[in-house]
């Protein structure tokens, strides 16, 4: 292992300021870099965002209730089932809805499914980060069953919108539960086909030991969660920390590796995706018939043969999106752990059918945070490591 590198005091005239981004295919965003080198070492780094500011949470305030769950998944593109579920579960707990035992575990299915297709994303363009080209198309390659599972459900591959506050947008179409125990049995094996190009690989083992190092203490200091505070040895993780969903009742280990390095945030996501996948094979053994949609006729349309005639139908529909629905006073924060760590949406209700205030807790604008105590001291090409192992996305951090 190379000998670490230490920030030496230089005059001003020996180093100089370069901008790494904002249109650079290793800062996986429109994310600007103002890194001041002493050769290639990196003395100082300070993240610059807002190239890509959209001001979701203002609009929030102008949508209903139900038309808001649009606006998540553009957040984390990557992780759009996430975020509805976690605005979703804020506005229930505001109205204190019941959900199906049906719906929660197609819930708990949908998000697991999420968490590894975002996984994929995050180990393909990290491995091309790096050097391998190869582990890109590998993974893509699994991603796309993710996604055709994904819009057989919901009609769409990226922005599903599928989860609805009371439950879900309909039930699952026929022959998903084959295709996706069948994605099940599979998934395994691609993991080890993945481990036998890059963990392996001394090139890639080089690049990623020992870089960009940040301590158990620092990484709570900082606010870290997901795996890059599961890879500095910390075991939280929000479904058994603080468990939604009945995640209580399902059989999975929290990964955790004590390198606190880039090495061991990627075999933290890579044992990860295996928990993913024995919780998605739990839940398709759990799912029963039932309804999806809690009794809440005033939130939600009720099921279809609860409805006389089409019209009747329509008018319920009409009173429910166009008109809204009112929530009651008060302000809930619900926290769920996204594929990036903590993601909380915290909301506020004057008592009408739109939010006073709605404020996302992204995950990647906290870990963007500690990117300079990671980068400082390490080399330039290091810095591309480390952002790849933060797995940032500045859709949610330009929120």
């Amino acid at each position: 292992m190379p000998p670490a590198f230490e920030v030496v005091d230089r005059p001003l005239d020996t180093q100089m300021t370069i901008s790494f981004g904002p249109q650079h295919p290793s800062t996986h965003g429109v994310l600007r870099l103002e890194l001041v080198l002493d050769g290639e070492m990196v003395v100082k780094c300070v993240p610059d965002i807002g190239y890509l500011h959209t001001g979701m949470e203002k609009l929030f305030e102008y949508k209903k209730y139900q038309q808001g769950i649009v606006i998540t998944d553009r957040m984390d593109y990557l992780n759009p089932l996430g975020n509805n579920l976690a605005y979703c579960m804020a506005v229930e707990k505001l109205l204190g809805l019941e959900i199906p035992e049906r719906a929660q575990v197609i819930r708990v299915l949908m998000c697991e499914l999420q968490r590894i297709a975002s996984h994929m994303v995050w180990l393909g363009t990290h491995a091309l980060d790096i050097g391998a080209m190869t582990v890109f198309f590998y993974a893509f390659r699994q991603r796309e069953r993710i996604l055709n599972l994904i819009e057989a459900a919901s009609g769409e591959r990226m922005t599903p919108s599928y989860f609805r506050i009371g439950g879900l947008m309909m039930d699952l179409p026929a022959g998903f539960e084959r295709r996706a125990r069948q994605f099940t049995e599979d998934f395994p094996a691609a993991v080890d086909e993945w481990h036998d190009l890059l963990s392996g690989n001394r090139i890639f083992q080089n690049r990623t030991k020992g870089v960009g190092v940040i301590s158990a203490e620092d990484a709570i200091d900082w606010g870290l969660t997901g795996p890059p505070l599961r890879g500095s040895g910390v075991p939280l993780d929000i479904r058994r920390a603080n468990p939604y969903c009945g995640y209580e009742t399902y059989d999975f280990e929290v990964p955790v590796e004590h390198g606190c390095d880039v090495w061991s945030r990627y075999m933290v996501r890579m044992r990860e995706m295996l928990e993913s996948n024995k919780i998605i094979r739990q839940a398709l053994e759990r799912l029963r018939p039932g309804p999806i949609k809690a009794d809440a006729p005033k939130v939600v349309l009720p099921e279809r043969e609860a409805m006389k005639t089409h019209m009747d139908a329509l008018i319920h529909h009409f009173l429910i999106v166009a008109e809204g629905f009112n929530v009651p006073e008060g302000e809930v924060y619900q926290p769920i752990e996204g594929s990036k760590g903590e993601l909380g949406v915290y909301v506020k209700s004057d008592g009408g059918p739109k939010p006073t205030r709605v404020h996302v807790r992204g995950p990647s604008f906290v870990n963007l945070s500690a990117l300079p105590v990671m980068s400082e001291g390490e080399m330039v090409a290091d810095v591309v490591a480390i952002i790849g192992s933060l797995d940032i996305v500045l859709g949610e951090i330009d929120r």
